[in-house]
C-alpha cells in the first residue's frame, strides 16, 4: 500500500511538471532588462492627495474608462458595457447616448461635432453626435489590410482634423483573448512589442503607421502646437514624444532620434491614459504600480510562460494603489497624487475642468472626482 501511494504522488508531480513546462499558453515569451523600480521617491513621494473622492453612482454601469466634457457642456463617459453614457457634470441625467456594440476606451470630438471613438474590438469609429440617429461608422479597421486588434486612445488635430490613435497590441486582440484586461496582461507579459500609433486622415481616408514597436502602446495626446505626440508605453513604464510626421518608425531598441524621445523613463507604476488638461498640464494615470515579481521575471522568458499556466488568482497583478500625475510638455511634473490605500484602484485617465478632476477607473461602478487645484 505505501509503495502504491508513492507511485501515485510521484506520478502526480510528474504530471503537474510536464503541466507546468508543456502546456500550450497564447504568448511567446521575450526576454528583457526591466529598469530597478525607483519606487514612489521624488516627485513621486507619497501622498494621500487622491484620497476621500466624491463618487458618482453609475448604475449598472461600470468601468469609465474615459471621460470627456463635451462641447455641448456635458460629460461622455465609455463604460464596459459598450455604452457611452452622457451626464451633466455633477453626475445628475444620466442617459445612453450610444452603444457601439463593442468597448471604446478613448475618444475626442472633431471639428465636425463627431465623437471619434477608439474602440478595442471594432477599430476608429465616428458617431454623428449632432442628429437624432447617432449613425455609427467605422472610419478604418486596418492598415495596408493588417487588422487593427486592439484601438485604444485617440486624439483629434483641430488644425488638420487628422486623427492619431494606439493600436495597443498586433498580437492580442480583446474580441478573442476574453477581454480588454486580459488581452493587456497577455501583451505586457509576453514583450513583443507589437504595439502602434496610427494616423487616419479623414481627407484622404488613409491609415499609416507613425510608429511601431511600443510593448503595449496606451495613451496618447498632441503637444499644443500639434506637432508632437505623447505616447504612454504601458509595458516598459515610459512616455514617449514622437513628431507627427514619424512614418513607419520602429522605436522597439528605446533609442533616442530626431523624431522619437523618451520623457519619462522607469516610472514608478504602469502609465494608461493622457489627456490634455488645462493650462498646458497633461495629465497621466497609473493603472497600478509596478510589480517586482514581474519585473524579477523580465530576463527569464519560460518563468512568464509558466505562469499563465496558473491559476489567474496567483497571476502577478499589480496592487491597488490609486496614482495620477499632471506633467508639462517639456517633462516637469507639475502635480502628482495618489491614494495608497487603494479605495479607488485602476486609476486610468484624468479629465480636467475648470472645477473638477474627474479621475477615470477600469473597473468600478462609480466616477470619482475632487476639486480642481487652484491656479
Amino acid at each position: 500500500m505505501t509503495k502504491r501511494i508513492a507511485w501515485t504522488l510521484l506520478a502526480g508531480v510528474l504530471a503537474l511538471a510536464a503541466y507546468l513546462s508543456l502546456w500550450p499558453v497564447p504568448i511567446r515569451a521575450v526576454a528583457w532588462q526591466a529598469p530597478p523600480a525607483p519606487g514612489y521617491t521624488g516627485a513621486h513621494a507619497p501622498n494621500d492627495r487622491l484620497a476621500g473622492l466624491t463618487l458618482i453612482p453609475l448604475g449598472a454601469e461600470a468601468g469609465p474608462e474615459h471621460v470627456v466634457l463635451a462641447p455641448d457642456g456635458r460629460l461622455y463617459a465609455a463604460m464596459a458595457s459598450g455604452n457611452i453614457v452622457r451626464m451633466n457634470p455633477d453626475g445628475s441625467a444620466q442617459e445612453v447616448f450610444v452603444n457601439t456594440g463593442g468597448r471604446v476606451l478613448g475618444f475626442d470630438f472633431d471639428g465636425a461635432g463627431r465623437l471619434i471613438a477608439a474602440d478595442a474590438v471594432k477599430g476608429l469609429l465616428a458617431v454623428d453626435a449632432t442628429g437624432p440617429e447617432r449613425k455609427v461608422s467605422v472610419l478604418t479597421d486596418n492598415v495596408d489590410g493588417d487588422p487593427i486588434r486592439y484601438a485604444d486612445a485617440v486624439v483629434v488635430a483641430a488644425r488638420s482634423g487628422k486623427i492619431y490613435f494606439s493600436d495597443a497590441s498586433a498580437r492580442f486582440a480583446p474580441a478573442r483573448w476574453g477581454g480588454t484586461f486580459e488581452a493587456a496582461v497577455l501583451d505586457i507579459i509576453e514583450q513583443a512589442c507589437t504595439g502602434r500609433i496610427l494616423e487616419y486622415d479623414p481627407a484622404t481616408r488613409r491609415t499609416r503607421i507613425v510608429a511601431k514597436g511600443f510593448s503595449f502602446a496606451n495613451g496618447v495626446a498632441l503637444s499644443s502646437d500639434e506637432q508632437t505626440l505623447f505616447v504612454a508605453e504601458t509595458g516598459k513604464y515610459r512616455v514617449w514624444k514622437l513628431g507627427v510626421a514619424a512614418n513607419d518608425l520602429d522605436v522597439s531598441q528605446g533609442g533616442a532620434s530626431a523624431q522619437a524621445s523618451v520623457l519619462f523613463d522607469n516610472l514608478p507604476g504602469y502609465p494608461d491614459n493622457l489627456m490634455r488638461g488645462r493650462e498646458g498640464r497633461i495629465w497621466l494615470a497609473f493603472s497600478g504600480p509596478r510589480s517586482p515579481d514581474v519585473d524579477a521575471m523580465a530576463g527569464k522568458p519560460f518563468l512568464r510562460e509558466l505562469t499563465l499556466r496558473l491559476p489567474r488568482a496567483l497571476w502577478p497583478l499589480p496592487r491597488r494603489h490609486g496614482h495620477v500625475m499632471a506633467f508639462s510638455e517639456d517633462g516637469k511634473v507639475l502635480a502628482d497624487l495618489q491614494d495608497p490605500s487603494g479605495s479607488y484602484p485602476q486609476t486610468t485617465g484624468v479629465t480636467e475642468t475648470a472645477e473638477r478632476l474627474y479621475i477615470q477607473n477600469l473597473h468600478l461602478n462609480v466616477l470619482g472626482w475632487k476639486k480642481a487645484p487652484a491656479q
